[in-house]
């Protein structure tokens, strides 16, 4: 039996962007059992993936040191054989190197040198993608990234697809395109609200569907959609829980979506998908699907990988017309 604990990121998207790594560490044998500890919110994503045994939930929030409390919890999680951390941070080498994990893999970060004993030094231009990189942390040291990744892939349970699609009163009697208009990381990745009305009037007129998705966070952008649209709309944001939503996106027949945690889910779930960039770049995590389109205008202030446009206009979403969107939808 050989035993390894994933260290996750943080954000929805890398979590679904691991998927390749964990199938290429699975593959090393059938006595391989691979646990993952991560936020509590991420942990969904990993239940879908059948290479994962367990996914504990990591018990400290992102600005928490406690080091004492680190150490207890580290020695309560039993005997590992290998650590692989995802993300670049201190903290996060931390409860592999005192649970005396004793292989410990990762890239080369702030003030790991010990923490992290399998070190590895990344190239960016030989691995110019986020799931390459962390694929490359499943092979020896060295070793040429073998090629081609495969695509992530999220599992679905039909019976719990089913029984979601009860929960909100959803019928499958018409075409889905789901939308997902948000984007955590700020407002320069977020494709403007009326250009998501004026795409989901167009779609409603022509017998589709129209599901919003996301957080909390994201209910004041729904709700201005919904407001644009007459609530033709069904707004499922802060209403779901990201299991939930993995169930109900898998039953949409056309995605639209940010950058973003859910993109990358409708992605693993190869549902057709337009995928919208703005201020972040489609060279370095983009949708992994054949089935997915990217959109980005190419502007020469863009990328600029801000939050915020720090020109104050976001044109290179805003310009963005819902008739381009509307165009790679391939919609009858």
């Amino acid at each position: 039996m050989h035993r390894i604990l994933i260290v996750a990121p943080s954000w929805v998207g890398d979590a679904v962007l691991a998927h390749p790594m964990l199938s290429r560490l699975k593959a090393r044998g059938p006595g391989v059992l691979i646990d993952v500890l991560g936020p509590a919110w991420a942990l969904p994503v990993f239940r879908r993936m059948p290479e994962v045994t367990g996914a504990l939930a990591f018990p400290f929030g992102h600005g928490d040191l406690k080091l004492g409390e680190r150490r207890r919890f580290a020695r309560s999680l039993g005997a590992y054989d290998q650590a692989v951390i995802l993300p670049n941070s201190f903290k996060s080498a931390l409860v592999p190197f005192q649970a005396n994990i004793p292989v410990r893999t990762g890239y080369r970060g702030e003030m790991r040198f010990g923490l992290v004993n399998d070190m590895r030094i990344l190239d960016e231009a030989a691995l110019p993608l986020m799931v390459e990189r962390f694929a490359a942390l499943a092979q020896p040291a060295g070793e040429p990234l073998q090629r081609p990744v495969p695509e992530p892939r999220l599992a679905v349970d039909p019976a719990a697809r089913d029984a979601t699609l009860g929960k909100f009163a959803l019928a499958l009697d018409r075409p889905v395109a789901a939308f997902a208009p948000g984007a955590e990381y700020g407002p320069a990745k977020r494709w403007p609200p009326a250009h998501f009305a004026t795409l989901a009037a167009e779609l409603l007129g022509r017998g589709f569907q129209v599901w919003l998705f996301g957080s909390g966070k994201d209910q004041e952008v729904t709700a201005a959609i919904q407001q644009a649209t007459g609530a033709r709309c069904v707004d499922l944001a802060g209403r779901t829980s990201l299991d939930e939503a993995i169930d109900l996106l898998a039953c949409a027949t056309h995605v639209v979506t940010n950058d973003s945690g859910l993109m990358h889910i409708a992605a693993a779930l190869d549902r057709p998908l337009v995928a919208l960039f703005g201020s972040s770049s489609p060279r370095f995590t983009p949708p992994l699907s054949a089935r997915a389109k990217v959109i980005s205008l190419h502007l020469d202030c863009s990328p600029c990988f801000e939050r915020v446009c720090p020109l104050g206009h976001t044109n290179c979403l805003v310009q963005m017309e819902p008739a381009l969107v509307r165009e790679a939808l391939d919609v009858k």
